[in-house]
């Protein structure tokens, strides 16, 4: 399948093999990220509630998708991920929440990303995988990509306060993310 905003009726849902079992209640770590707002940005440092979705990587228009792509299991869905996420924006910062999408794709790949998909906020690059060690993030390889697995974090004053693994189906990441915030006090 070409289409990336499409997902296939047929997408195989990974399963919760553990991995992210220890992020719940750790600090955040100081790791610097590149950003696509041309700044750098220490997730760690910000007060407040912060929503993190990490995501294996964004499709690029022309570029063909890895072979096998869409059998594996949670690899398929970054562009209606973060197209949610866009779409529902507004939404999450009334609730308290600013956003930042994060791969270990470069940020000059993923700056063509967020321009042709119109993100209002930054996506990161974990491109030496820095924060992907610190917090011990699931990973697979496909065809010399080391990539990670998708996950989503809400950070709250430099603490993971909550952990979404495996997220499923990756175009309703956002207004879970929404539902879950509207139950917790600011």
């Amino acid at each position: 399948m070409t289409e990336f905003h499409q997902l296939p009726i047929d997408l195989p849902v990974p399963v919760d093999d553990g991995a992210c079992d220890h992020l719940t209640g750790l600090t955040f770590p100081a790791v610097s990220l590149h950003a696509t707002a041309g700044r750098d940005v220490d997730l760690s440092a910000l007060a407040g509630r912060t929503v993190l979705y990490i995501y294996p990587r964004t499709g690029t228009p022309g570029v063909p998708s890895p072979q096998d792509w869409d059998s594996i299991p949670g690899a398929r869905g970054c562009t209606p991920q973060s197209c949610a996420f866009r779409d529902h924006h507004a939404e999450l910062q009334a609730l308290g929440a600013r956003v930042f999408g994060l791969s270990t794709q470069t940020t000059p790949q993923q700056a063509e990303a967020a321009a042709r998909l119109h993100l209002p906020f930054p996506l990161l690059s974990d491109m030496a995988g820095e924060l992907g060690r610190a917090l011990r993030l699931p990973t697979f390889e496909v065809e010399g990509q080391h990539l990670l697995r998708r996950v989503t974090l809400i950070v709250k004053d430099g603490l993971i306060e909550k952990v979404f693994y495996p997220v499923f189906p990756p175009d309703q990441n956002a207004a879970n993310m929404m539902g879950w915030l509207r139950q917790q006090p600011a």
